[in-house]
């Protein structure tokens, strides 16, 4: 492992930023993802950002720092991702900015919101042509946040919260009742649940020179076993014009932003990857590759753990993990036939997801 440290302390981080950028081409070119894009066109990237590793003492001068009141200061470094999601389960890394400090002195500290400005050109010059919706939360909703989006032609999709944007939020007051044909109820059964859905939406708000539509999703899930019913409100803004049709497809893409969350950080954190383990404590070079790598990584596995093949094995005792453990234990125990497995790679084989 040493000499791996040796590597990744002087290979460029943009090296495997482009072999990450050439999987996905893959995948797009043989139409792998194309069934979950939304309305048939849009790849949903959802953007998000979280922390990766801290420390009680600089780890380098990219570090950000935070005080706490007694007067402690942690350093600290975080990372922005750009995760293609579907609703399989897939949740893809295709771009990645670090949330760091400049060299030299500075005003303020690099943010979540500066840094989606450079990950927003970073997409734009990997991924020129691909037609992207971005899913965001609460934090996003602003005026630069729409021209970044507008100037690159995606669309977008984001949480809006209570407090953001009051302007905004004065017209849906009053135009929430007085608009005609804004209304769709949808019920579905989901695992012995029943789901009710009501949908609203006004198409046209203007906000700073944007056209703007505004939609909100009542869910109640009816839960017979314990005979209770439990209501949630989601509301979202986006600039694909709503109706009854497409409604509850806007709805429930803008919630697949979780999945940045669910499948991408709390997967890469607590279920063997180890996310924010310091593999390189003096490196902020191969801090970055090691986590690029592990995007890689986590690509790879999960066009294994979601293909119909894998998810036919799964069952209430077997689980992915378990599935891993016993990939492993044979490899372990197993001598492995390299003439076998090259004849077996010749064979052609298709790999289907859900």
């Amino acid at each position: 492992m040493d000499t791996v440290d040796d590597v990744m302390r002087q290979l460029e981080e943009s090296e495997l930023e482009e072999l990450k950028k050439s999987m996905l081409c893959t995948l797009i070119q043989k139409k792998t993802l194309h069934k979950f894009r939304l309305l048939g066109r849009y790849f949903i990237v959802a953007v998000d950002g979280t922390g990766v590793h801290s420390f009680s003492k600089r780890h380098c001068d990219q570090c950000l720092t935070k005080t706490s009141k007694n007067g402690k200061i942690t350093y600290f470094h975080n990372v922005l991702e750009a995760k293609l999601v579907c609703c399989n389960g897939f949740s893809i890394s295709i771009a990645t900015q670090w949330i760091e400090n400049p060299e030299g002195d500075f005003e303020k500290q690099d943010c979540e919101r500066k840094a989606f400005k450079r990950l927003a050109e970073k997409l734009k010059k990997l991924f020129p042509r691909l037609p992207i919706c971005i899913a965001a939360d609460g934090l996003y909703p602003t005026k630069p946040f729409f021209d970044i989006c507008r100037k690159n032609e995606w669309r977008l999709i984001v949480t809006f919260k209570e407090g953001n944007l009051p302007s905004v939020w004065n017209e849906v007051a009053i135009l929430k009742n007085n608009t005609l044909n804004n209304n769709r109820t949808q019920t579905i059964c989901d695992q012995g649940k029943e789901i009710i859905r009501d949908y609203c939406w006004i198409n046209e708000i203007y906000y700073q020179g944007h056209k703007i539509n505004w939609i909100e999703c009542i869910e109640h899930v009816q839960n017979s076993k314990k005979n209770s019913t439990k209501s949630t409100t989601f509301v979202h803004l986006t600039d694909i014009e709503v109706d009854w049709n497409i409604a509850p497809e806007i709805s429930q893409s803008g919630r697949l932003r979780w999945k940045i969350e669910n499948e991408g950080f709390n997967i890469q954190k607590n279920h063997g990857y180890n996310l924010k383990h310091k593999y390189s404590r003096s490196s902020y070079i191969a801090t970055k590759n090691y986590y690029q790598c592990m995007q890689i990584a986590h690509l790879i596995n999960q066009l294994v753990e979601l293909s119909s093949n894998c998810m036919k094995l799964l069952s209430r005792k077997i689980t992915i993990k378990h599935l891993w453990k016993c990939m492993i234990a044979f490899c372990i125990s197993n001598l492995l036939d390299s003439k076998e497995l090259s004849e077996l790679a010749k064979l052609k084989m298709q790999i289907r997801f859900g």
